[in-house]
């Protein structure tokens, strides 16, 4: 008896060892993260007057997420899959592969879906490859390549000493006259914002706005329903105005953190009406 269990044990251990040593744990990258990546790469491309079309792929190559900006050709869509796939099978940017035919290596350009154009970047995430995110359409090869790479470090963390800004007052007050982003990143946004009047109605879908009052009054409607809607990009609403709601009376020093999906109205502004909106995604 006690025998047979020290065998049965036995054979147990010899199946059970190997089993587990051919089964390891594999980072993936999620929608969320795909999301994130493109976000970053927008917002970098929107920063520069950039047109572009992003895409994220696994590290299988299948694709999670594109997003086209307006205006830009609609074949960088297959385009920049394209270099995500290449990125994520191959294991290089695709700046290697496009720089290696350029210098006669002609014969890799033959390889089945294989795209050498600048504009494909990995994903890593402690060493592991999960993905890859490519970009074509924006100004220049470069330009592509600059916002994969922005993309690609949304999502592992990368370069967060480099993202540190530092605006000038002069520059600062130069952008309340315009009423223009200061800064724009993946999760979040600074806006120096400046009205003479009242606005259009507006629905974050995924952004919340923290809204401070540096000079100046309004009248802010927040709820209720947006009358006229009409979608002007993905989860951006405007609208006519706002119909209900509650009315509230903002001056100088007040802070108002408006959540998204919350209809918001600036009803009639003083002029001038100046205001930080920190958007947070």
């Amino acid at each position: 008896m006690i025998r047979a269990m020290l065998v049965a044990a036995a054979m147990a251990a010899v199946v059970v060892g190997p089993a587990r040593a051919q089964v390891v744990e594999k980072k993936v990258l999620t929608l969320e993260g795909a999301r994130r990546a493109i976000a970053a790469a927008e917002a970098e491309a929107r920063r520069n007057n950039a047109g572009g079309i992003v895409a994220v792929v696994d590290d299988g190559g299948n694709l999670i997420a594109l997003e086209r900006l307006e205006a830009t050709f609609a074949a960088g869509a297959r385009v920049s899959i394209g270099k995500a796939r290449t990125a994520a099978l191959f294991k290089k940017p695709t700046r290697f592969f496009e720089e290696l035919i350029n210098k006669s290596r002609t014969a890799m350009a033959a390889l089945d879906d294989f795209t050498p154009l600048i504009g494909g970047v990995p994903i890593l995430i402690d060493g592991q490859i999960v993905g890859a995110i490519g970009v074509s359409g924006a100004n220049s090869a470069q330009q592509d390549e600059e916002l994969a790479l922005a993309g690609a470090a949304a999502v592992t963390g990368a370069g967060a000493t480099a993202s540190i800004t530092h605006l000038r007052g002069a520059e600062v007050a130069a952008a309340f006259v315009k009423g223009k982003p200061l800064v724009e990143v993946a999760n979040y946004k600074v806006h120096a914002s400046h009205r003479d009047g009242a606005g259009k109605a507006e629905v974050h879908l995924r952004d919340t706005d923290i809204i401070h009052v540096l000079r100046g009054k309004a009248t802010l409607v927040t709820g209720g329903t947006v009358v006229e809607p009409q979608s002007i990009e993905p989860d951006e609403i405007r609208g006519s105005a706002v119909q209900g709601g509650d009315v509230r009376h903002l001056a100088e020093g007040d802070v108002m953190v408006v959540p998204s999906g919350v209809p918001h109205w600036f009803q009639q502004a003083s002029a001038p009406f100046d205001y930080y909106v920190v958007k947070v995604r």
